[in-house]
């Protein structure tokens, strides 16, 4: 079954013959344990990235000092008090409804009235944070290999995860999420270059939306924990402590076979591809053909690499520079409304443990759809779908009162973005050049982390309309879906690999769609 399928691929130009690839195989036994070990990464990452939700949850307040000469008047949630004869003050006091959490940054730090936003600054800062991680490891994976920058991502990750639990002050705490979230960009990324350097090209759209899939499950966690715990000390213990046991990936996880080839260490490369072949149940002498084969193929890269490319590259030609600013967008949407979303359902009327459970489970059929669609249907369709899903269901929400309706449209749109971010990441690997085409990635990702980094304000914008959050969200995915019609099919597509021919493809199509109308 599987060389049926790596044969069809390699037919259609997808799977160039690969000699390390035949070492070790596809997948099997030591691509499944390597992958499962990876993925529970994705948890923490979870975690991490969506804590604001439980960290900063909506709170009520009353002025508590000063109090008004009439005591009658309200001084429920006032920042501002009237204490007669025409003078007013600020509140220099509260008092917070703690009836669901006992403590949250919030009433620890008082981030409410003229210091609302620090609250929101928390999360961009977060966000901030997975962006300058993911361009720092990606230079240590390069230069020191994959599994040390991992392993010091996972530690540095644990310990100022855990030790933010405990910050006095509101700008130390601020320090030490903006240090985890680098690590957890670091461990976001390294993971994922890691496994798709080990599975064969035909299992690299299956496994990209099955790594994702334990990050999904994080996200259904999260109510549970900040439930168990009441606090946002508690939580962020909780959700920082497990990242210890995923030190046990010095034992477990290999070092890329490829960069140790790449960088001229053929001698550890063969252990780990020994060690490959014998769990797969593949002939030993493919190891020794296949660092024979890339020896001379590396000789010949060499030759040919004279020139390096950037991201300038990206915008140098007229159809590329389209393709990447449409691309480019759909990335900052996927961004912008996913995270966006996830902090929206915890400022919904109703239970909030409730609310964001619901919109994490349905976060599951939308990864299901795609796993489904993706060696089925082509890749502008599922992204489209998945965009109209998400802007269709954002922008019914202003036309409903009922608290259960707007929750679960809230939740559909997340079905929708849970079809087209990971849609969107395969789609980028796919459309850009060989050449720029890490770079392609790194763009649509930096956009993504953006969008990340505005979403919070948005959520919270309801507070001077209701209406708002929905509709700034879901104009977002409409747009990203009208972008895809200048976008060209890559299914099932020679991928291209010059500049010029990252011009050139999806031309042709288009071209003859006109001559046949």
């Amino acid at each position: 079954m599987q060389g049926d399928i790596q044969k069809s691929w390699r037919e259609i130009g997808l799977v160039p013959l690969d000699p390390i690839q035949e070492a070790m195989g596809s997948m099997g036994p030591w691509h499944v344990v390597i992958a499962v070990a990876i993925s529970l990464v994705k948890f923490p990452v979870a975690w991490h990235q969506l804590s604001i939700v439980f960290l900063a949850p909506p709170t009520n307040f009353s002025c508590n000092s000063p109090l008004p000469n009439n005591t009658h008047e309200s001084v429920f949630m006032k920042c501002e008090v009237d204490l007669g004869n025409g003078t007013i003050e600020k509140c220099t006091e509260f008092r917070y409804d703690k009836r669901i959490f006992r403590e949250s940054i919030i009433t620890q730090w008082n981030l409410i009235c003229d210091r609302e936003q620090l609250a929101n600054v928390a999360q961009s800062c977060t966000m901030f944070g997975v962006l300058i991680g993911n361009l720092i490891f990606s230079i240590l994976a390069d230069r020191i290999g994959r599994k040390k920058p991992l392993m010091i991502a996972i530690a540095l990750q644990s310990l100022t995860g855990f030790a933010s639990a405990f910050a006095p002050w509101y700008e130390l705490f601020l320090i030490l999420k903006f240090i985890c979230a680098l690590a957890t960009g670091g461990t976001m990324l390294v993971s994922f270059v890691l496994l798709m350097e080990i599975v064969g090209v035909e299992w690299r759209s299956i496994m990209s939306v099955l790594f994702h899939v334990p990050f999904l499950l994080g996200h259904l966690m999260n109510p549970l924990i900040a439930y168990l715990t009441h606090t946002w000390y508690g939580f962020q213990m909780a959700v920082s402590i497990p990242s210890v046991f995923l030190l046990a990936y010095y034992w477990i996880i290999p070092e890329s076979p490829r960069w140790l080839l790449a960088v001229g260490n053929p001698r550890q490369a063969e252990q780990i591809l020994l060690k490959a072949a014998e769990r797969n149940k593949i002939p030993v002498e493919n190891v020794k053909v296949a660092l024979e084969n890339h020896e001379n193929q590396a000789m010949v890269r060499l030759a040919k690499s004279k020139e390096k490319y950037n991201i300038t590259h990206l915008f140098r030609t007229p159809y590329l520079r389209l393709k990447t600013i449409c691309v480019s967008i759909n990335w900052f949407v996927c961004g912008i409304c996913f995270f966006g979303l996830a902090q929206y359902m915890g400022h919904i009327d109703g239970n909030i443990f409730i609310n964001v459970a619901v919109s994490a489970a349905m976060e599951l059929p939308g990864t299901v759809i795609v796993l489904f669609l993706i060696s089925r249907v082509s890749r502008l369709k599922i992204l489209i779908g998945g965009n109209i899903l998400s802007g269709v269901s954002l922008l019914l929400i202003t036309l409903v009162t009922n608290g259960n309706v707007r929750v679960f449209l809230a939740s559909l749109s997340l079905v929708g973005m849970a079809i087209s971010f990971p849609t969107i990441y395969l789609y980028s690997g796919e459309v850009f050049p060989t050449v720029v085409r890490n770079v392609g990635v790194g763009l649509g990702s930096i956009s993504a982390r953006i969008g990340s980094m505005i979403a919070p304000y948005i959520a919270t914008m309801g507070t001077i309309q209701p209406w708002l959050p929905p509709v700034v969200f879901g104009i977002g995915p409409i747009l990203g879906a009208a972008l895809c019609l200048f976008l060209p099919e890559t299914m099932n597509c020679e991928l291209p690999e010059t500049i010029e021919d990252g011009e050139k493809f999806g031309k042709k199509t288009t071209e003859e769609n006109t001559s046949n109308n």
